[in-house]
């Protein structure tokens, strides 16, 4: 826990942490299977309040009172059917960073300036015809895009952040946070920040459509062809990364293919590659012959494959599977899968209709699936504003590493298989980690630095860039520390002759990235805890603490908790009249808000 909290709240939330231990243990047994609806009768706002937390990412008091007043049906077709609310939200905005002579772009810096030595020109870099370091800004260049997109990609994970936390449509967010692990590509090696927002777009726009829609516009992905390498998947030496992972990983699920069949897949899907930002079929890298995919044989492409996985029962199975652990919970008999299974097929695969079943269903508010889901960091973050009603997502403390230490960063999954769920969220190490992230964000850090504007490896950079203000020459300025290069004064040594300097293009790239990227907003959390408790009439530390215990935690606290916390705001404030406090209790609430959130009840949703 974060030593800026005092003892006594430290040792009060160890000994809050044994008592809701026990209680989490119990509210995750006695699963129930049914997908028989809901009945009216049985709405109210404690079912209302699990439906916007597995369908969105939480919601205010208010919130909740609105959805608790429909029906069970107007209810989830509000959420399900969110393209009949409007969507203002604000387009990301392109900072410019890139440029038409980037591309191509090279697959490493030594091809980049292996290239610009044998033809003359690189990244749209012409050689110099002489003197030192000919290539340099060939090197400078292809750093500096590496900078650049990852800047860019972490202006794109906020913009996002900030679309799930304003959005009108919080399902359609959810669910490209679902297809975002689903189909997983990371900047690691797409290496391009274009790409992923067109995906990101992709997986949006097709989020509660028809899922082979989805299947067939991810196949096509810029960023899905470059993070599977595409560009090697050619007639006569086929790559099977694709083919393997669209079976594995996107439709069938293991051992519901042969190797034999992943060859033969492979074999279809060559000569579709991308051009820059486009999809493009390159009929001359194409296999046109005869393949034979579970069981069927014929001169297939790649649309033709998807539907031949899409005709199995097994893709149908899986699909369905993975998106009830996601929103429901992790327990699956073999028995609901294959009925969800069936849902799904007679829907023709509409992701919008099965939802629709599953969110009404009783199985949905069982006691087995009610508040037993441990939230994913992004999730959990941005539940977290949403309750605390702020606008915009905090710049400090910076939400993408936040969200890495975590371990879910937007745009960075791990592997093609995406985030692990589920009790891989959580260990010992982890569950102090988002007590000291909530601390952060209640209190922000007064020794921040902006890390998209601080270089990786900051001190050789500035010590670059100090060195060249001083008038020392580029061998010696950079010279890694330690290291001398004899006994004369380094700033007599003579310039080395070299093709190019790699830290001083380190130091170029992040110069030129940082000119040229747009900064990330960075403003605290705008929180008023007093306001929140006046506007919600609490007038005693019982009722305020009741009220965010509501707000703030989906599981059902006992009553010896509660005289807990309560007996430890009372004790802070030297009052239970909150009027009497008014003038001096925000510090008080937040240290309150800081436990409540640091709780294992409050990392179930």
């Amino acid at each position: 826990m974060n030593m800026a909290l005092n003892h006594k709240w430290m040792k009060a939330l160890t000994g809050l942490i044994t008592l809701l231990a026990v209680n989490m243990v119990c509210a995750a047994s006695n699963p129930a299977n049914a997908l028989t609806p809901v009945s009216v009768q049985e709405w109210n706002a404690d079912k209302a309040r699990h439906l916007l937390e597995r369908a969105g990412f939480g919601a205010t008091p208010q919130e909740v009172a609105h959805f608790a007043r429909m029906t069970p049906r107007q209810a989830v077709q509000t959420l399900v059917r969110y393209q009949r609310i409007p969507d203002k939200f604000v387009p990301f905005e392109d900072s410019g960073s890139h440029d038409d002579g980037l591309e191509p772009f090279a697959s490493s810096r030594p091809a980049a300036t292996d290239l610009a030595k044998k033809s003359g020109e690189s990244l749209g870099v012409k050689v110099k015809p002489a003197g030192n370091r000919r290539v340099q800004q060939v090197a400078d260049r292809y750093l500096y895009w590496l900078r650049a997109s990852r800047l860019e990609t972490h202006r794109l994970g906020y913009w996002w952040a900030n679309r799930m936390l304003n959005t009108p449509r919080p399902l359609q967010e959810k669910l490209t946070l679902f297809w975002h692990g689903h189909f997983a590509t990371s900047e690691e090696k797409v290496r391009d920040y274009r790409k992923l927002q067109i995906q990101n777009d992709t997986l949006r726009q097709n989020a509660n459509g028809k899922f082979r829609d989805l299947l067939l516009a991810v196949a096509k992905d810029p960023a899905m062809l470059a993070f599977l390498d595409a560009d090697v998947n050619v007639k006569g030496a086929p790559n099977e990364n694709f083919a393997r992972e669209i079976m594995e990983l996107f439709t069938l699920g293991v051992g519901h293919y042969s190797e034999t069949d992943i060859k033969e897949a492979a074999r279809a899907f060559t000569g579709w590659n991308y051009d820059r930002l486009k999809f493009v079929v390159n009929p001359a890298q194409h296999d046109d012959n005869l393949k034979t995919v579970l069981g069927q044989t014929g001169r297939f492409d790649g649309e033709q494959v998807i539907d031949i996985l899409l005709a199995q029962p097994a893709t149908a199975d899986f699909i369905a599977a993975k998106l009830y652990r996601y929103f429901v919970r992790e327990d699956l008999s073999p028995q609901l899968q294959k009925q969800l299974g069936q849902v799904l097929r007679d829907s023709r695969y509409d992701i919008a209709e099965f939802l629709e079943t599953v969110f009404l269903s009783n199985d949905f508010y069982s006691p087995a699936s009610t508040a037993t889901r441990i939230k994913p960091p992004v999730e959990l973050l941005i539940s977290t504003y949403k309750k605390m009603e702020l606008k915009s997502v905090p710049g400090i403390p910076d939400f993408n590493e936040q969200t890495e230490m975590l371990g879910q960063k937007l745009f960075y999954p791990p592997n093609v298989a995406g985030w692990a769920h589920g009790r891989s969220w959580i260990t010992p190490g982890l569950l102090l980690a988002r007590g000291n992230v909530v601390y952060d964000t209640v209190y922000p850090p007064i020794d921040f630095v902006a890390p998209d504007r601080t270089p990786n490896g900051l001190y050789q950079i500035l010590s670059v860039a100090d060195k060249l203000a001083q008038g020392m020459d580029v061998t010696t300025a950079t010279q890694p520390e330690g290291k001398t290069m004899g006994d004369m004064s380094m700033s007599m040594q003579a310039d080395r002759d070299e093709d190019f300097n790699t830290r001083l293009a380190s130091y170029h790239a992040w110069r030129k990235a940082i000119e040229k990227v747009k900064p990330i907003p960075r403003e605290t959390v705008q929180l008023n805890l007093s306001q929140l408790l006046r506007n919600a009439h609490c007038k005693t530390t019982a009722q305020a603490v009741d009220h965010l215990l509501l707000r703030f935690v989906s599981v059902p606290v006992s009553d010896a908790v509660k005289e807990k916390l309560t007996t430890l705001i009372s004790d802070d404030l030297g009052t239970t009249d909150l009027k009497a406090a008014d003038s001096y209790m925000e510090d008080a609430m937040r240290n309150l808000l800081h436990v409540i959130l640091s709780l294992p009840a409050y990392q179930l949703g």
